[in-house]
C-alpha cells in the first residue's frame, strides 16, 4: 500500500557497516552503498544525519551519490503529523522564499521497511544550480551562536572566533574572513553608517521575507541557527535559506504543543535588532506582514495543502510502527495545524495594530 501512495527508496549496504553506522549516533562515516532511485541504480555512500535525533530510535540518514548529489532523509520521529518540514518549505517558496524542495518518501533497507520519511532537498551546488542562481560562497548557521552578535550565547562572554556557529561549505578562506567582517560591521557600525554597510552587504528584502516566514510558522529555533547564508554573486549581498522547520505550526522541535504565541513579532537575533531601529525598515516588515496575513497566510489558502499532504500520507503512516506518535494523533494534526493557523494571524494583527 505505501508503495502505491509513496515513491520507494531502497538501500542496498552491507550489514555490518549498517551495523556500525546505526550503533555509533554520533559517528560521522560514510559507508558505500547502492540506492535504488526512481527504477535507477545509484552508487553511493550513506550515513547518520541530524542533532538531538541521533539518539533516537528511528535514525535520519543521509544519502551523497556518486554524481554529486545528496539526499537527506528525515524520519520526523519527533512529528507526530509528519507534516511541518513539508507544510513550511512549501509555504515559504509560496510567498517567494528560495527554499529546499520535499518530498514524502517510504524507505527500505536491505529489503526491510523502514517506514515514512521526509526527503529533503540539499542545499548546495545542484539546489543553486537548479535554480540558476550565482552564488560565491555558501555558510551553514549549524548552532545558536550563529545569531550575528558578539557574544557566545552560552558564556555569555565574547565568542573566541565571531565565526562560532557557522561551517563553511563553499568559498575559502577569503568566505570566513568576509562573514566575520560582517558580523563585525553589524555589530560596530550604527546610524548612516550602518544603514550604508548593511545595504550594501545585504539583500534586505530578502531577509524580511526569511524573518516573516519564520515568525509566521513559529520557528523558534530558526532565527540564530537552521539557516544557511549564502553570497548572491551578481549583487555581492547575503541572503539567507531556511533550513529544519520541524518545531513549527504550534509544536517545538521535540513535538511538544507549545502554543500560537511563542514567537513575538520581531523575531530574535541581534541582526533584526538592528535592523529595526530604522523606521523605514520596521515599516516595510510590517507591510510585507500584513500582505502575508491577507494571502499566504490564511485557512482558505493553506487547509487545502494541509488535506492533501495528510491524504497523500495516511495510508503509508496507518501501516508503518516504526512512528512514535499513533494513528489517532495523526488523523487530529490537520485541526491542530488548522487551529494554529487561525490563533497565530489574530495574534499577528494584533501585535502589527501596537507595534511602533
Amino acid at each position: 500500500m505505501a508503495s502505491i501512495t509513496l515513491p520507494v527508496r531502497s538501500i542496498a549496504i552491507n550489514a555490518t557497516d549498517l551495523l556500525d553506522i546505526q550503533g555509533n549516533a554520533w559517528g560521522k562515516d560514510f559507508r558505500p552503498a547502492e540506492l535504488t532511485l526512481e527504477g535507477q541504480s545509484h552508487k553511493a555512500v550513506f550515513g547518520l544525519r541530524g542533532g538531538h535525533t541521533r539518539n533516537y530510535f528511528k535514525k535520519s540518514y543521509e544519502v551523497r551519490l556518486d554524481d554529486g548529489r545528496t539526499l537527506h532523509w528525515n524520519a520526523e520521529y519527533d512529528d507526530p503529523s509528519m507534516m511541518r518540514n513539508a507544510l513550511s518549505f512549501h509555504f515559504l517558496n509560496r510567498i517567494g522564499l528560495t527554499s529546499p524542495e520535499t518530498n514524502h518518501i517510504w524507505l527500505v533497507i536491505n529489503g526491510t521497511p523502514q517506514g515514512v520519511y521526509l526527503e529533503i532537498e540539499a542545499v548546495d551546488r545542484f539546489f543553486f544550480h537548479q535554480r540558476n542562481i550565482g552564488f560565491r560562497s555558501l555558510i551553514y548557521a549549524g548552532n545558536d551562536s550563529a545569531d550575528f552578535s558578539l557574544t557566545d550565547p552560552e558564556t555569555k562572554g565574547r565568542k573566541p572566533s565571531l565565526f562560532d556557529g557557522y561551517e563553511l561549505r563553499k568559498g575559502g578562506a577569503g568566505a570566513k574572513r568576509r562573514l566575520v567582517s560582517f558580523v563585525r560591521g553589524i555589530n560596530r557600525k550604527s546610524g548612516r553608517s550602518f544603514g550604508s554597510f548593511v545595504a550594501r552587504r545585504l539583500d534586505v528584502p530578502q531577509y524580511l521575507l526569511w524573518l516573516a516566514g519564520a515568525v509566521l510558522t513559529g520557528n523558534y529555533d530558526g532565527f540564530d541557527q537552521n539557516y544557511a547564508l549564502y553570497e548572491h554573486r551578481a549583487s555581492g549581498k547575503y541572503r539567507i535559506i531556511p533550513w529544519d522547520y520541524e518545531g513549527t505550526w504550534g509544536r517545538n522541535c521535540y513535538g511538544k504543543p507549545c502554543g500560537s504565541d511563542l514567537v513575538r513579532l520581531q523575531g530574535y537575533n541581534a541582526l533584526t535588532k538592528k535592523l529595526f531601529a530604522f523606521p523605514s525598515c520596521r515599516m516595510k516588515y510590517k507591510r510585507m506582514m500584513e500582505q502575508l496575513l491577507r494571502t499566504a497566510f490564511t485557512p482558505d489558502t493553506l487547509e487545502p495543502v494541509v488535506k492533501k499532504m495528510h491524504e497523500r500520507l495516511a495510508p503509508a503512516i496507518r501501516i508503518d510502527y516504526t512512528r512514535k506518535a499513533g494513528y489517532d494523533t495523526f488523523l487530529s494534526e490537520p485541526a491542530f495545524i488548522q487551529k494554529y493557523i487561525m490563533e497565530r494571524r489574530q495574534l499577528l494583527l494584533d501585535e502589527l495594530q501596537s507595534w511602533k
